[in-house]
C-alpha cells in the first residue's frame, strides 16, 4: 500500500464532521420557525415594521341625543296613530348645539311625517326613506357636520 491509503487505514475520520455541517441548517430552521411563530401568535408585524408611522388620532366622542317621542294621528279618518321615537347621533363638540334646537328639529319631523300619504305607511321600506328624510331635515336645521346618523329606536302604529 502507499503511504496515503495506509494513513487513512490507520486514522479513521472524526465522527464530528457531520454534525458539523448539519449545525448552521438547524440554526436557520429553529430562528425561521421561531419568527413564523412570534409572528403568527402575534407579538410581532413585518408590515407594521415597514409601513411608515402615523400619529394616532384620538376617536371623536360619539354621543346619541334622544329626540322626544312624537305621537300623531295618520290623517285620513282610519283612526290609527303612529308613534316615532329616535336618537341623533353627534359628538361632544356639537351636542349642545343639538339640545338646543331640538324644537325646531321635532318641528321638521311632525311637518314632514304628517305629510306622508297614509298608504305609504303600508308599502314595503317605508322605514327607509322616512329615515332618510329625517336626517335630511335634521342636517338642513343643524348643519352637515353637526349629526353623524339618525337612529330610529320605535316605530309603530297604534
Amino acid at each position: 500500500m502507499t503511504d496515503a491509503t495506509a494513513n487513512q487505514a490507520l486514522d479513521p475520520p472524526a465522527k464530528g464532521s457531520g454534525k458539523k455541517k448539519l449545525i448552521p441548517i438547524l440554526a436557520a430552521v429553529l430562528l425561521a420557525g421561531g419568527g413564523f411563530a412570534s409572528t403568527y401568535l402575534g407579538l410581532w408585524s413585518p408590515a407594521a415594521m415597514l409601513a411608515p408611522k402615523e400619529e394616532a388620532h384620538a376617536a371623536p366622542t360619539v354621543i346619541f341625543v334622544t329626540v322626544p317621542t312624537i305621537e300623531l294621528n295618520i290623517p285620513g279618518g282610519s283612526g290609527r296613530s303612529l308613534v316615532l321615537a329616535a336618537s341623533l347621533e353627534t359628538d361632544g363638540a356639537h351636542q349642545a348645539e343639538v339640545r338646543h334646537l331640538m324644537p325646531r328639529i321635532l318641528d321638521t319631523f311632525t311637518g314632514f311625517l304628517s305629510d306622508i300619504d297614509p298608504a305609504a305607511y303600508d308599502k314595503r321600506g317605508v322605514l327607509e326613506i322616512i329615515r332618510a328624510e329625517l336626517l335630511a331635515r335634521t342636517r338642513y336645521v343643524l348643519g352637515e357636520t353637526a349629526v353623524k346618523d339618525l337612529l330610529i329606536t320605535e316605530f309603530r302604529f297604534k
